[in-house]
């Protein structure tokens, strides 16, 4: 049939040039056949990027801009962002504003809550570092304080276009990854 190589299946078959060239010839056989060849973590990568459901954590100002990328003039549906009322049903969760200091064991539990693998992005000076209540008692220097962040979304409020472009990152993010676990 024209397919076999002696190195191909070896264990410590030497990676290069090569081996990308056989493995190419080996898809284009197989592609010329009628057959759709696809890595098994880029295709999970790909439908992931897809079809993300985000956890709306709004709570403040910014949730209001976060609320404006949903609707018509930025449509995030189209991207594949539906947003979900369930941490259980979500992958993202979009912290959108100032979190206390009372409110952090709750953002806690929500994020703990989430399926794996869950990513995090912060929207706003607020939910990013404190913004302009930083030095005061109440309110958390930054929700990374509290979870891992993915995605910072500066701007104070940021704009809904900041947010739609933070998803894409967040998209290209998940696909440069290529594993099937976090």
């Amino acid at each position: 049939m024209g397919l076999e190589h002696p190195l191909i299946g070896l264990p410590g078959a030497p990676a290069g040039p090569d081996q990308d060239a056989i493995l190419k010839s080996v898809t284009d056989t197989l592609a010329n056949k009628g057959f759709v060849v696809a890595q098994l973590d880029k295709l999970v990568n790909w439908a992931r990027t897809g079809s993300m459901f985000p956890m709306t954590f709004g709570l403040a100002c910014c949730a209001v801009e976060m609320m404006h990328a949903y609707v018509s003039r930025y449509d995030l549906d189209r991207f594949g962002v539906v947003p979900r009322p369930s941490p259980r049903q979500s992958d993202v969760i979009i912290v959108a504003g100032t979190l206390t200091n009372k409110m952090a064991p709750a953002f806690r539990k929500v994020y703990d809550q989430m399926a794996e693998p869950r990513y995090v992005i912060s929207m706003g000076s607020c939910a990013n570092g404190g913004g302009y209540y930083h030095y005061s008692y109440s309110v958390v220097r930054g929700c990374d304080r509290v979870v891992p962040v993915d995605i910072y979304v500066p701007g104070c409020p940021p704009t809904a276009e900041a947010l739609v472009y933070g998803i894409l990152q967040l998209q290209r993010k998940i696909r440069r990854t290529g594993t099937l676990w976090r």
